[in-house]
């Protein structure tokens, strides 16, 4: 029987249904929201390994460090741009809340080897 885990990233699938395929790589995020959104639940779930293997290879930090008390406690996704099936580029503007702050981010994210990966961000306040 499967878990009916809600997704962290505020879609309203379950978990396995949802960011769950992407980050046991049974499949990959079709648009750089998705991707964004799967990569919000990894930084929930503590996965560093998903969140390494979807970043560009220029920008890719050699390791990452997540702090295992953080928080988080939801995803708003402001906006889009491009992005799609039909992109090679795209970007996520979000608000992403934890416990005692939220981050607002303009994340830009590319095509590499047909899989979307998250490229950088701006930090908007």
């Amino acid at each position: 029987m499967t878990s009916r885990t809600p997704c962290p990233c505020g879609l309203p699938e379950a978990y396995e249904e949802c960011c769950g395929r992407f980050h046991s790589g049974t499949a990959s995020a079709p648009t750089a929201e998705r991707l964004m959104r799967s990569r919000y639940a990894a930084f929930v779930r503590q996965d560093g390994a998903y969140l390494l293997r979807t970043w560009h290879p220029r920008t890719r930090p050699a390791r990452l460090d997540l702090d295992p008390a953080m928080r988080w406690t939801g995803l708003e996704i402001l906006a889009t741009e491009d992005g799609s099936a039909f992109h090679s580029t795209g970007t996520v503007t979000f608000r992403a809340s934890y416990r005692g702050g939220s981050l607002h981010e303009r994340s830009r994210f590319e095509r590499v080897d047909g899989a979307w990966v998250y490229v950088d961000g701006d930090f908007l306040d």
